[in-house]
């Protein structure tokens, strides 16, 4: 699947998190070097030669994130710092205008406290209110639900492609899309988790907005994605004021520039989005394979750790290669430090989701998330990991 200098730099580590952060490709490193070594320059401003080949190149990779998303222009790209920045955007500038007094948001109880916050922040400030959808037997989203509270006051849809807890995955929006737009709402996707395991197409989920992080897609950190349709972001007012982003300014009164320009005040991050370019050359080649390959080593991990006594399971097998367990008695950070003196790395806590946690009656849990760059090995030095646990807490070892 690729060489990754981490790996080759930790042969003895079993990285477990790329749910939490994937790790770089070399041709994503190299990328990055070679743009910081050779070709930078600011973007959007200098009238020389190397100024214009920087932002072309800057340029060129949102033209190429249109394409992956099958947005419908590049103009419907907006770079951000990461799919957090680009939900607050919405729910700041979109939800500014659009949310009133009486109206209301429905989000699901497993969100990411990413996609949960922002929404009570505007509901709050607005005299809105948040509906939670509840979960289905499996641990999904219960969309059956969502379509029978969306009235003609609700304004947003904000739900997860794929929860970062359970890998529970919205694979078929329309339905939801199509009854939100009925009512002249908005159905904002959270694609952090789901960006690097799911085929992306905008159009085919019939979301308004979409946003996803450089970081969970094998690309660098500080970068992010957000999707939004054309006819709603001119509708938006910026969040962020400064240099870049205006029309016109006087001594006394401004004007701002056309989507995308008017969300990305100030110099932008131009490393992060020829690392993300490089990212997205990586996740397109052989894609299917990718997705299938993850699959796999979070169906195994599922199969074999569902094999030990003591071991809770939350969701279901079909996790995109996001497993989430507990081990009787043991506290998922004791859980995860143990696994960390086995070489086993693994994240530990309630995921940012801790409003999930509430509804599966627990604290937090230790996690699984798979990467390319996994193999079956690692699969095997998490069962034995888990395994050594369970004896030494059992004291039986």
């Amino acid at each position: 699947m690729g060489a990754f200098p981490f790996c080759a730099a930790h042969p003895e580590l079993h990285y477990l998190d790329a749910g939490a952060t994937s790790q770089y490709p070399q041709s994503v490193v190299t990328a990055m070097t070679t743009y910081m070594e050779q070709e930078n320059a600011p973007l959007h401003r200098g009238l020389y030669r190397t100024a214009y080949a920087a932002t072309t190149r800057f340029e060129d990779v949102r033209a190429q994130v249109a394409r992956w998303l099958h947005a419908a222009r590049p103009d419907e790209v907006v770079f951000t710092s990461g799919a957090t920045a680009g939900l607050n955007l919405v729910a700041q500038s979109w939800g500014a205008h659009a949310v009133h007094a009486g109206d209301n948001i429905i989000v699901s109880a497993l969100e990411h406290h990413s996609n949960v916050l922002p929404w009570r922040a505007l509901a709050q400030r607005t005299g809105a209110t948040v509906q939670v959808a509840p979960l289905t037997a499996a641990g999904a989203i219960n969309q059956a639900w969502v379509l029978a509270h969306i009235d003609a006051r609700t304004r947003v849809v904000a739900l997860s492609q794929m929860s970062n807890v359970t890998g529970a995955a919205l694979t078929d929006t329309a339905e939801l899309a199509a009854a939100i737009h009925a009512v002249g709402g908005v159905l904002v996707l959270d694609g952090a988790q789901g960006a690097a395991h799911l085929d992306v197409d905008v159009q085919a989920l019939g979301c308004d907005f979409y946003a996803c992080s450089g970081h969970k897609v094998y690309g660098p950190s500080g970068i992010g994605i957000l999707y939004g349709r054309a006819d709603y972001l001119v509708q938006m007012a910026p969040v962020n004021l400064g240099g870049g982003m205006i029309d016109t300014v006087t001594p006394t009164t401004a004007t701002w520039a056309d989507p995308p320009t008017r969300f990305e005040a100030g110099s932008q991050n131009a490393v992060g989005v020829i690392g993300l370019g490089a990212a997205l050359d990586f996740i397109t080649t052989d894609a299917e394979a990718k997705h299938d390959w993850v699959d796999a080593l979070g169906d195994a991990a599922w199969t074999h750790l569902n094999a030990i006594d003591g071991v809770h399971l939350y969701g279901d097998r079909a996790n995109h290669g996001c497993v989430s367990f507990n081990l009787d008695g043991v506290h998922p950070h004791d859980l995860a430090t143990f696994l960390d003196e086995q070489d086993v790395a693994v994240r530990a806590g309630h995921h940012c989701a801790a409003p999930l946690m509430a509804t599966l009656g627990i604290t937090g849990t230790a996690r699984a998330s798979f990467g390319v760059y996994n193999g079956y090995g690692d699969v095997a030095a998490l069962i034995a990991g888990v395994q050594a646990a369970k004896e030494f807490f059992d004291g039986t070892k």
